[in-house]
C-alpha cells in the first residue's frame, strides 16, 4: 500500500517511518511532487490535521494522512496548543517557541503539560479517519539534550526516567511518545483493512 504522509517536516517522516509496517511505502509530499504549503487555518489540532489530508487527497488523487500536534500546557489554559507551531509568530522558529513558552512559565509552581497528536486519515472522498495520542509530562526550568526537534528540550515525560524527549534516542521516543501513539492507531487500522 502506498501511503502519503502530508508534512515538510523531515523529523516527523524520520519519525514516522520505523512505525509503520513493511508493507505500507511511506511517501513524501516531494514524492507525489506537493511543493506548496499545505494550509492549517483550522483552530483545532482535529480540523487542521484533516484540513491538510484531505488538502492532498484533493489536488493529488493520493491515499494520505497527516498529523497536527500540539504542546498543551496546564498553567497557559492548554496555550500554546494548536498554536504551538507558531506560539512566538508566523516565523515557525522553534527556538523562538522555546524560549518565549520558557518566559511565559518563569516562577509558574505547576508546569504539567502535555503532547497531543492527531492523525487524520483520507481514503476516498466519502472514507475519513482519525486517531489520538497523548503523553503527559513536564515543561524543564531550561533546555536539556540536542536530540529531537521543537519543544524536545523542554519536556519530560511523566512516564520516563527524569530526562526530555530531547536527551532519548528516537526508538526510546517513540516507545512513549504521543505521535507514536496516534500512528500506533493508524497502524492497527491499516493491519484491519488489510493493508500488512
Amino acid at each position: 500500500m502506498r501511503l502519503c504522509f502530508a508534512s515538510n517536516n523531515a523529523h516527523k517522516l524520520d519519525e514516522i517511518r520505523p512505525l509503520l509496517p513493511a508493507s505500507v511505502e511511506l511517501l513524501s509530499l516531494a514524492d507525489i511532487g506537493c511543493t506548496e504549503e499545505l494550509p492549517e487555518t483550522q483552530d483545532t489540532l482535529e480540523g487542521n490535521a484533516l484540513q491538510k489530508a484531505r488538502y492532498v487527497w484533493d489536488h493529488f488523487g493520493v491515499t494520505c494522512f497527516a498529523d497536527d500536534t500540539g504542546l498543551e500546557v496546564s498553567a497557559l489554559a492548554g496555550a500554546p496548543g494548536v498554536y504551538s507551531a507558531r506560539y512566538a509568530g508566523p516565523q515557525r522558529r522553534a527556538e523562538d517557541n522555546v524560549q518565549k513558552l520558557l518566559h511565559e512559565l518563569q516562577g509558574a509552581a505547576d508546569r504539567s503539560a502535555q503532547f497531543r497528536t492527531v492523525v487524520a486519515l483520507v481514503l476516498s472522498d466519502q472514507e475519513v479517519h482519525t486517531f489520538e495520542g497523548a503523553v503527559a509530562g513536564y515543561i524543564t526550568e531550561q533546555l536539556q539534550g540536542t536530540e529531537g526537534f521543537g519543544y524536545d528540550p523542554i519536556f519530560q515525560p511523566a512516564e520516563g526516567d527524569g530526562r526530555t524527549f530531547a536527551q532519548m534516542t528516537l526508538a526510546e521516543k517513540n516507545a512513549i511518545s504521543h505521535r507514536s501513539r496516534a500512528v500506533g492507531g493508524l497502524v492497527q487500522f491499516l493491519a484491519g483493512a488489510g493493508a500488512q
